[in-house]
């Protein structure tokens, strides 16, 4: 362990891994790992860092970070063992594109722009990108693995940006309209599975109404479920203190309680 301890941290992080999946001397659950059992534990720890940063608990959020970071590390040292790339190519990557798409920031071009220029210009470099990359269909990069709700939001911007896009947000919610009521009549005349698909229409349009918005419909998500998780808390501290427990209630009382959190600010 004191060799370990001698090497700068990132070294040091990159020889732990290692060890982790040497195949003689690590860890046998490493050892086991692959790029799609360990995706979820990725995905997981990015939104542990965006829960960190919405509480504002910093002191974790160094090391949710630290997390974030060793799942690069292991996919890196993944890739490494098949031959494919090291953790060297992935810093080379994104620090090459970094300067490839900021040339207001690395380049001759002026640095003289407004935040949504520079984001259209940032656009604009990604779409040369995917056309190198012999990417044929407007969606087709869109990641499968994102988040459904976010996915959605991504899939209706890459669409506007080629004019597939309501003009005005009164047609957006008047869409909205249209899904509820169809959503209504699925679930009172059609079977699950149709009810099923008339709700993710219903919520493909609320995602849209989020980016007509200008509000990320994920984090906005995330906030009401913060939200909720708060407000029903207060619920089951009130009830603790009439000797009840939620299941001892009815919701005339626990609704007058969520209606004393809103009043609290909760």
């Amino acid at each position: 362990m004191d060799a370990l301890t001698d090497l700068p941290p990132i070294d040091r992080l990159r020889t732990i891994m290692a060890r982790l999946r040497d195949p003689a001397t690590g860890c046998p659950w490493d050892i086991e790992q692959d790029f799609a059992t360990i995706a979820p534990y990725t995905i997981e720890e990015a939104y542990e860092v965006a829960d960190a940063i919405d509480r504002r608990a910093w002191d974790e959020l160094k090391g949710e970070l630290g997390d974030l970071l060793f799942q690069s590390v292991f996919h890196a040292q993944m890739a490494s063992e098949a031959g494919l790339f090291d953790l060297d190519d992935v810093a080379t990557a994104i620090a090459e594109k970094m300067i490839t798409r900021h040339p207001h920031v690395f380049g001759d071009e002026s640095n003289a722009k407004t935040a949504d220029q520079q984001v259209a210009d940032w656009e604009h470099v990604k779409a040369a990108e995917r056309a190198a990359k012999a990417r044929g269909g407007v969606l087709d990069d869109v990641a499968l693995g994102l988040p459904a709700l976010m996915r959605a939001e991504k899939l209706q911007k890459r669409a506007a940006r080629v004019g597939f896009d309501w003009p005005e947000i009164g047609m957006v919610t008047d869409k909205i309209a249209e899904e509820a009521r169809e959503l209504a009549e699925a679930r009172d005349n059609l079977p699950h599975d149709k009810i099923a698909e008339e709700m993710g229409d219903l919520l493909f349009v609320m995602a849209n109404l989020a980016r007509h918005l200008q509000v990320d419909p994920e984090d906005a998500l995330r906030r009401a479920n913060a939200k909720f998780t708060r407000r029903f808390a207060f619920i089951e501290a009130e009830l603790a203190k009439r000797g009840k427990r939620p299941e001892e209630s009815d919701l005339l009382e626990m609704d007058a309680l969520w209606n004393a959190a809103k009043r609290e600010g909760l």
